[in-house]
């Protein structure tokens, strides 16, 4: 039998975080497990060889980011807690997100993240995601109860 997998994309933003525990609810009723998902990428002006001494570690920043927005949208003592599992993965956000949500239940996104027009309905990520995710993507948008455990709803 496969494993029922639903992929969340965090970025550490609010809207991110409230896909993430919506997802975790989700994988929690439908048995399922949540790779939560955070892509990274040096800045433009750093494509080149990263200068020694630096100390920059882009992925491992990416990494704390993910672990503090997991921190604070779960419970792990909760019963019935959905496996999380982290991945954090170089590359560009929209081709990360939609490569890791081959062959899962749904790609669940929040309706914009760090990047972009605060006024925007949908960051460019999401919208990418919307028309070219292979599984149904669920798109939360920030609610007013703020988090943890903020229901989230989906965008209509």
């Amino acid at each position: 039998m496969a494993e029922r997998r639903i992929v969340v994309g965090v970025d550490g933003s609010v809207p991110s975080k409230v896909a993430l525990a919506w997802a975790i609810r989700q994988a929690r009723l439908a048995g399922a497990v949540v790779d939560a998902v955070i892509a990274w990428q040096l800045p433009l002006a750093f494509r080149t060889p990263w200068p020694p001494g630096l100390g920059t570690d882009f992925r491992e920043l990416a990494a704390h980011v993910l672990a503090d927005a997991i921190a604070d949208v779960s419970d792990p003592g909760s019963p019935g807690q959905a496996e999380i599992r982290p991945k954090v993965v170089e590359g560009n956000a929209a081709e990360v997100l939609l490569d890791a949500s081959a062959g899962a239940e749904l790609l669940v996104v929040g309706s914009r993240g760090h990047g972009g027009f605060a006024e925007a309905l949908l960051g460019s990520v999401g919208q990418h995601c919307v028309h070219h995710a292979t599984c149904p993507v669920v798109v939360i948008r920030d609610s007013a109860t703020g988090l943890p455990g903020g229901p989230g709803e989906p965008a209509r």
